[in-house]
């Protein structure tokens, strides 16, 4: 939509529109080389991938060019059950009526005003405050055991909003961020937490706080 169609504007913006941008480059590439095609793909894109295809991916037995079959088979099967059809290298699609989805739109109303530095370890008495709507907060969970999974209650102003459960930060079930809470009523509030099952050679550690106001920042 916004990058016309060029792969690298394309890109380029999506990497800017979020906290875990990685994934929405992907998508949006993804989705305009679905969308042109293959052979309209620049090359400086594609030739980086060449040596690479036959590799599997980590903790896999898949590899790209397996991906490439197994989407292709699914496309053709999508063909066929929509009543199109398939000849040799000839596919004839059965052109539908697009259908609006129902508009979503994320964090509406929430307003990144400030990036505010914890760096502690969560312990009995750890407390963060802050005014505004929303808080997220990043951090990680360190422990010799790579099988331990902290557990975490979490409060808002001594209620409590979730109890967490944190694997290590090796791990690849980990959490990328400790805790998150939105839709709070405006004003100043105070999150404290209750580590239920430390150990001595564990600990939770909170890096910053990013917090969400009703009103953009000026």
């Amino acid at each position: 939509l916004y990058g016309k169609k060029d792969f690298f504007k394309t890109i380029d913006i999506a990497a800017r529109c979020g906290q875990d941008s990685d994934c929405n480059a992907a998508t949006v590439a993804g989705v305009l080389g679905t969308m042109i095609g293959y052979s309209q793909i620049p090359e400086k894109w594609k030739e980086s991938l060449y040596e690479i295809e036959d590799r599997d991916f980590e903790y896999t037995d898949i590899s790209l060019n397996d991906i490439y079959e197994i989407g292709f088979k699914h496309a053709l099967l999508v063909v066929e059950q929509q009543e199109g059809k398939t000849d040799g290298d000839q596919v004839i699609i059965n052109c539908q009526q697009p259908t609006a989805v129902a508009y979503e739109k994320s964090f509406e109303g929430h307003f990144p005003i400030e990036k505010k530095p914890v760096n502690q370890t969560i312990s009995e008495g750890f407390s963060v405050n802050f005014e505004g709507i929303g808080i997220v907060l990043k951090g990680s969970v360190q422990c010799a055991d790579a099988n331990y999974i902290a557990q975490v209650e979490m409060y808002i102003d001594n209620v409590l909003a979730e109890t967490a459960e944190l694997p290590v930060s090796s791990s690849n079930a980990r959490r990328v961020d400790l805790f998150w809470q939105y839709q709070l009523p405006m004003g100043e509030h105070t999150l404290t937490f209750k580590w239920l099952n430390p150990r001595s050679d564990a600990q939770v550690t909170a890096t910053e706080a990013i917090i969400y106001s009703n009103t953009p920042s000026r």
